[in-house]
């Protein structure tokens, strides 16, 4: 990967992928190349001359182009934000065939380019996408990266954040998993500031109580059902938080963040990719953090991991 310029490779111009574009410009400074890659290169175009007519209002220059797969040789991070949707009556094992066709048609020419970056994938089921993509490329662990549960994460320290009525920021807490339905809090990890927030609810002093922390939970995992149901789709949340990812990759920042990474013994387990706190670099996932989990959070831990071993196991690569 070159250094002195930071090059990003967006395929799939979706609302996804779109709104990670969107959310890279008006940030600024993050990269100085954007090229967008998709099937339907007119949209492609279309995009990018859309993008290019704002840069007059975005805090720094930026080359935004429509490209191709040969584009992603000198790139330093590919984002793959291209996928199928669910057909009526089809199976999610259906789903995740013609999703992993779709990624081989995707990863195969990429990896002819000369790529040597980044994988960062956001496509659904992500874990399991990002372990296809981790198959295919043949790349390094560290170099294949899921969003994971990043935005779940940000939506819990918000909704903890408006409960405690502090900054979310100075909520310390993670969501983990797999993002989806088996995804959760493991609460003896969650911190307000430096204050353990199963200290808080124990607290017989103030009115803060665990079945609020239940319905909090719950909150989170059924976001984005919610939002699907008034919008259809969800995408500007999950478009910030690939820009957060790829901010730390190119700021080398070594940020600790929730994206689906692979397990090497950690957790006790191993090849599975999953939401997990990990610390992001230049070079992708320099180390995955193991957190100290109660015995009933590490059998939820491994029944999501369980999850997402039986999914993988069911594709035909």
């Amino acid at each position: 990967m070159t250094t002195d310029r930071r090059k990003v490779v967006l395929i799939g111009t979706g609302m996804v992928g779109m709104s990670f574009a969107y959310a890279l410009v008006n940030q600024g400074g993050i990269c100085n190349e954007l090229v967008l890659i998709d099937i339907n290169k007119v949209r492609a175009n279309g995009e990018a001359m859309d993008l290019n007519h704002g840069l007059a209002f975005a805090k720094s220059n930026m080359k935004i182009y429509a490209g191709e797969y040969s584009d992603c040789k000198d790139a330093d991070i590919v984002v793959i934000a291209a996928g199928v949707a669910q057909k009526e009556g089809e199976t999610r094992l259906d789903l995740l065939q013609r999703n992993t066709e779709v990624f081989r048609s995707i990863i195969t020419p990429v990896v002819k380019s000369g790529f040597d970056g980044i994988f960062l994938v956001a496509t659904n089921p992500v874990d399991i996408m990002t372990r296809v993509t981790f198959e295919l490329s043949r790349f390094g662990a560290a170099k294949v990266i899921g969003t994971g549960t990043s935005l779940d994460t940000a939506r819990l320290r918000y909704l903890l954040g408006d409960y405690f009525t502090v900054d979310p920021k100075n909520i310390h807490g993670y969501v983990i998993g797999e993002h989806g339905d088996s995804e959760f809090v493991p609460l003896s990890q969650v911190m307000l500031a430096t204050k353990s927030v199963a200290q808080l609810l124990d607290d017989k002093r103030n009115s803060y109580c665990r079945e609020d922390m239940v319905k909090i939970e719950e909150q989170v995992r059924t976001s984005a059902y919610k939002i699907i149901e008034a919008k259809n789709a969800t995408y500007y949340g999950i478009g910030m938080a690939i820009t957060r990812i790829v901010k730390a990759i190119l700021g080398d920042e070594n940020s600790v963040l929730t994206v689906s990474a692979k397990l090497s013994g950690e957790y006790g387990g191993n090849d599975v990719f999953i939401g997990v706190p990990s610390i992001i670099g230049r070079n992708g996932v320099k180390e995955v953090l193991e957190l100290s989990l109660t015995q009933e959070e590490m059998e939820k831990f491994n029944r999501s991991r369980s999850v997402l071993a039986e999914s993988f196991n069911g594709l035909n690569l």
